[in-house]
């Protein structure tokens, strides 16, 4: 074991676990932060793996995570919510 694979097995025992516990539990806002957090902290765990096994093609799962990362909270953000927006205005009440 050398140093990159140390440092990947601290990122999953300590931030790791508390991401998912936040994520897991509490408000929606709350669960929000978790995965945002987690999603930051499997994207480091992902630049730190390619050093360790000297492998650079895992460089790449690393910067797909950190673009599909946002994308993912914003999806979470828009089904939490709950609301539906339409693109058709709404029908009014008929006039006279």
């Amino acid at each position: 074991m050398n140093a990159w694979t140390a440092a990947a097995l601290v990122l999953l025992a300590i931030p790791a676990p508390a991401c998912l516990w936040v994520a897991a539990q509490g408000t929606a806002v709350r669960r929000l932060v978790g995965a945002s957090l987690l999603s930051s902290v499997v994207g480091a765990l992902f630049l730190l793996l390619p050093p360790a096994y000297d492998r650079s093609s895992y460089q790449d799962l690393a910067l797909m995570l950190a673009v599909l990362g946002p994308a993912g909270t914003l999806v979470f953000t828009r089904f939490v919510t709950g609301r539906h927006h339409d693109s058709r205005p709404h029908e009014s009440t008929p006039g006279p």
